[in-house]
């Protein structure tokens, strides 16, 4: 099956999980709106009043007569046709529960520079941002860090992943959340990882993967920046 990715063409953001798996996997896609007149495709498929289950926003994946919405939902459907997660209940909804709470980190690391809303811009919001951004450094950061580092060492398998003995798509996405934090808390994340040795070597691990290394060096994967989820500004960095 060839799968069409809808989703923004100059930012990583929430897109760039579902790509990770796709590219890992070496499956058939293509990313829409990143061809000519890309854009006003996705607006206009959007916009169909023939969609009986129409996405609230981007991404999306279409795979024939399917159209399913949402980051960790379009990986929960995708993973085990990938090869990216096992096809048991149990093993698949953990696996999916530990991509909704990077779902959640993901929140709180947008908001610390956007805690007013995302429609002001940052500039509107600096003050808030900072104080915003020093309860996320000491608190929130080193919570979820603590907590995967933790489900890596739980792991019956001992593989250095997050679970079984194979990469899922949860261990692509962390490894794209720790790239995240890493470019927009560098000093913070430099801090954080002395303790959290798992966490750095699940991402380190990752990025030798094949293809995934191969994306990584290619156009394709497109650089952080400061309109995406991970942004950074030296300010809110402490």
């Amino acid at each position: 099956m060839r799968y069409a990715l809808y989703y923004w063409p100059s930012i990583p953001g929430r897109g760039e999980f579902v790509r990770l798996a796709l590219e890992d996997a070496g499956a058939d896609y293509v990313d829409v709106a990143r061809a000519r007149g890309g854009v006003p495709a996705m607006l206009r498929f959007m916009a169909r009043r023939s969609l009986a289950h129409p996405p609230f926003a981007c991404p999306f994946l279409v795979a024939g007569k399917l159209v399913i919405g949402q980051t960790a939902n379009i990986l929960l459907w995708l993973g085990p046709r990938l090869g990216l997660a096992p096809r048991d209940d149990g093993a698949r909804l953990w696996i999916h529960q530990l991509q909704l709470t990077m779902a959640d980190l993901l929140v709180e690391a947008h908001d610390v520079h956007h805690p007013l809303g995302g429609w002001r811009y940052y500039e509107d919001q600096r003050r808030e941002s900072k104080a915003r951004a020093a309860g996320f450094r000491k608190e929130r950061l080193p919570a979820f860090l603590d907590y995967f580092e933790r489900v890596i060492r739980s792991n019956p398998a001992k593989s250095g992943w997050l679970a079984g003995r194979r990469a899922t798509y949860a261990d692509l996405s962390l490894f794209q959340v720790v790239a995240g934090l890493r470019y927009a808390f560098p000093r913070a994340m430099a801090r954080a990882e002395r303790r959290r040795g798992r966490v750095a070597e699940l991402h380190e691990r990752a990025a030798k993967r094949a293809r995934l290394a191969a994306y990584l060096a290619s156009e394709r994967r497109l650089p952080f920046n400061t309109m995406g989820i991970f942004r950074y500004y030296p300010e809110l960095d402490g």
